[in-house]
């Protein structure tokens, strides 16, 4: 049964994401500004193909920028594990209601579960490992102030360059609850 829940709380939190981030770029010259560049991204998580154009504050030109990285694999993995689980887990529960008394009369019913619950709870473990650092390096590579250093026009002194609204994450976070350890910081 927990595994089912697990399972739907992985799925909805992680396959269904969207953010945003949004910086501004002030040049020197106030009319080539741009200061409401959103960048809109989402599962699952190829930001390598994420592109936003931001100025170069010479003469109102712009550049198309692209984010840095692919976690697709990770997050892919998490998911599929998770959608996986909950298949068995219902037919698991189909297989306990309905048929429990063949079930119990025969001792390889047990078994073959014991042994398909153990291999699932191998690969929460992987898979939540696996998306555990994805997320870190998508928090990352989406960070305004990181973002920021892409844009040519921020490298100049008389542009301002800042971000305005960093992407809301708290439900990837919570995808990522189940098998992340509690440590001392965390409490704070």
């Amino acid at each position: 049964m927990c595994m089912l829940i697990f399972a739907i709380f992985a799925f909805s939190t992680c396959g269904s994401y969207s953010g945003m981030l949004k910086m501004s770029v002030e040049c020197k010259n106030r009319t080539e500004s741009d200061l409401g560049i959103e960048v809109e991204f989402e599962y699952p998580f190829r930001l390598h193909q994420v592109y936003f154009d931001a100025p170069t504050c010479k003469g109102g030109n712009r550049e198309r920028l692209f984010l840095v990285g692919d976690y697709s694999s990770s997050a892919e993995f998490f998911v599929t594990i998770a959608v996986f689980s909950f298949l068995y887990s219902m037919a698991a529960l189909a297989a306990y209601l309905f048929m429990l008394e063949k079930y119990r009369e025969n001792n390889k019913g047990p078994r073959v579960d014991l042994i398909v619950t153990a291999v699932f709870a191998f690969m929460w473990l992987v898979s939540s490992c696996a998306w555990a650092k994805g997320l870190s390096d998508v928090k990352t590579a989406t960070d305004p102030e990181r973002v920021i250093t892409l844009i040519d026009a921020c490298e100049e002194r008389e542009n301002v360059c800042k971000e305005i609204y960093d992407p809301k994450v708290s439900g990837l976070n919570t995808s990522v609850i189940p098998a992340k350890p509690i440590t001392p910081t965390d409490r704070t």
